[in-house]
């Protein structure tokens, strides 16, 4: 007997999903390289693997797929507004609180956004069930587990560092639940084409690009920037929204907490950074919390996939 549709269509989002945490989560040691020891701005970075996601997916669409580039007038607010408040905004926080707090705490505050998600859908009245609740507090005491304690930046960290800090849990929350009414009418690739653009001309902005061009990278440089752009950026975001467009949202950021996990086994291989037992306790609670999250009926999934 063959599952049924939207059953298989939950399953293939969760791989979606978790795909694209892979790929987030082993590129990072690429981004640590070239911030660390190759001392490029963490912003510069992220504008320039937004433009080179944008350029590359812009040539795609226009030779295979031009009718994806077509959007309604009356939706370019909503595009403005998640380019802005959504993926340059949570780069953005995400990044300064890595500069003010450290890498570790950074993540563990980032990913506070599945409870977010879990507590607005209870604000709503929608029934989240223990497994869903379950899964939120497993995920969110595997990654302290997984990123270790508190770096000594955050000891001299101002009051606006950690308001900034704690605002990337609610963007990226906002993020993912905002996305979702984008993909209920548009492909993944028109949504992230248009926020893509809006969010590397925001940090444009900030950094102008004749001021990159002055910094005279050398080309094994431009390599890693086109790798951060292709491999960080355009295949994982294409990966999560694909899943997140077949899974409800506070399903598809629990599973999203894979991303550390695979951070640190990435380290653990490429950087010969050993594992420690707390960490590899950490691992089993956000497998765990994976599996506890991805607990439905099928009948419930098809349901609640759509609904976000």
């Amino acid at each position: 007997m063959n599952p049924p549709k939207h059953y298989s269509k939950a399953v293939a989002g969760r791989w979606l999903v978790f795909a694209a945490t892979c790929f987030w989560g082993a590129t990072a040691t690429l981004a640590r390289f070239v911030f660390r020891d190759r001392a490029v701005p963490p912003l510069t970075v992220v504008e320039l693997r937004l433009s080179i996601a944008t350029v590359l997916l812009l040539a795609w669409l226009l030779m295979r797929r031009p009718a994806s580039l077509r959007i309604e007038r009356r939706d370019l607010g909503y595009f403005v507004l998640l380019g802005v408040f959504g993926v340059a905004a949570v780069q953005g926080s995400y990044y300064y609180s890595i500069s003010k707090l450290g890498v570790g705490l950074a993540i563990l505050i980032q990913y506070l956004a599945p409870t977010l998600i879990v507590l607005f859908d209870l604000v709503r009245g929608r029934r989240v069930g223990w497994p869903m609740l379950s899964a939120v507090g497993l995920a969110l005491g595997g990654t302290a587990l997984l990123v270790g304690g508190v770096d000594t930046h955050a000891l001299h960290a101002s009051t606006l560092d950690w308001l900034i800090s704690f605002s990337s849990a609610f963007i990226f929350a906002f993020y993912i639940l905002y996305s979702k009414r984008g993909l209920a009418r548009y492909r993944p690739e028109t949504v992230l084409m248009y926020t893509f653009a809006i969010a590397a001309i925001v940090w444009g902005v900030v950094t102008p690009p004749w001021r990159i061009v002055a910094q005279h990278y050398d080309p094994q440089l431009w390599w890693m920037f086109l790798g951060l752009g292709v491999f960080s950026t355009l295949v994982p975001f294409s990966l999560f929204y694909a899943g997140l467009r077949r899974l409800p949202a506070g399903e598809a950021s629990v599973i999203a907490t894979a991303e550390p996990l695979v951070a640190v086994f990435a380290a653990a291989v490429f950087l010969h950074e050993g594992l420690r037992p707390a960490q590899i306790a950490g691992a089993v609670l956000v497998l765990f919390a994976a599996l506890l999250a991805t607990h439905r009926e099928p009948t419930v999934a098809g349901t609640s996939a759509e609904g976000g």
